[in-house]
């Protein structure tokens, strides 16, 4: 972290100290056992499991295995955030209560998959044991990239979370997918905080990251096994696509964040502002030549 990143964070940790004590007060505790179907569980030894005994579409068990296997990766998340921001403070708080609540998701996730018999167990732990070991590095080692990424990464969770849950012909599913997007959002609104506030702080510290992330955003989950064509079986369900990172994701970011309205700035910053606004569009463009080429496959 250079000087003037370490400023930055320095300046901010008031904000970051305020959004967790708001976070505290709006999130209400829940307990994964009050959402799994545990009357439904049988023994995998005694009853081997059969893709004929799931309950949900092909395409709404890929979403949430997907899901549940990024969540999975929790150390990784946690290591990084740790690893480049103060040990103490505000922000060990907030990286240690974060990291507690996404626990939750993927035990709570599993648990309903596995009782309800809607994924391979053996497959699901094969994929967990190769996922872990791949590792996982988001690739920005600066704290500034870091707010925006987790900032839009959050909000991209939530949305497919909640998609998911709506796709299933599950109350359960839908109750939980539901819950999980509901703790997915109030972290959003914490990451686009302390976000928000650097960039008021310092416009000209946090151009350059916004256009890095968002120029080649990646979800976190690429090292999962099949992460493509699993991706894409999403997208055509209307999980989560280009189409919805554009009007879901990036849209309302860079809006919340008036990019487009920023001024007083230097030439170099003028020139990422320019360069960020232009990102919409062609994600856009993209987006359209993909549903171009599923709506002919689909043909």
């Amino acid at each position: 972290m250079n000087h003037e990143q370490l400023e930055l964070v320095h300046a901010v940790e008031p904000t970051v100290a305020r959004l967790t004590a708001e976070h505290r007060e709006r999130r209400e505790g829940w307990y994964a056992h009050e959402f799994v179907p545990w009357e439904l569980g049988r023994s995998f030894v005694d009853e081997p499991w059969d893709a004929n005994q799931a309950s949900l579409s092909p395409e709404v068990r890929t979403s949430l295995v997907l899901n549940l296997l990024t969540e999975d990766n929790l150390p990784y998340y946690h290591s990084e955030i740790a690893a480049q921001l103060p040990k103490d403070g505000s922000y060990a708080e907030w990286a240690n209560l974060w990291t507690a609540e996404e626990g939750q998701h993927a035990i709570a996730l599993r648990s309903y998959l596995l009782t309800s018999r809607n994924c391979d167990p053996a497959a699901l732990e094969d994929d967990r044991m190769a996922t872990m070991e791949a590792g996982h590095l988001s690739g920005y080692e600066d704290p500034a990239a870091l707010f925006v990424y987790t900032s839009a990464q959050e909000l991209a969770t939530r949305v497919s979370h909640r998609n998911a849950g709506r796709l299933a012909d599950d109350e359960t599913a839908y109750a939980l997918m539901a819950r999980i997007a509901t703790d997915e959002n109030h972290h959003f609104m914490f990451y686009r905080g302390v976000a928000s506030a650097m960039l008021e702080e310092s416009p000209e510290t946090m151009l350059e990251p916004i256009f890095r992330v968002f120029d080649n955003f990646k979800m976190p989950g690429t090292v999962i096994p099949g992460f493509v064509r699993r991706a894409v079986d999403m997208a055509r369900a209307g999980v989560y696509n280009l189409r919805i990172h554009h009007d879901r994701v990036i849209e309302p970011l860079l809006r919340d964040w008036g990019i487009e309205h920023l001024t007083g700035l230097s030439a170099r910053a003028r020139e990422m502002q320019d360069k960020i606004m232009e990102i919409p569009n062609r994600v856009l463009k993209a987006a359209e030549v993909f549903e171009r080429r599923t709506a002919r496959l689909t043909t």
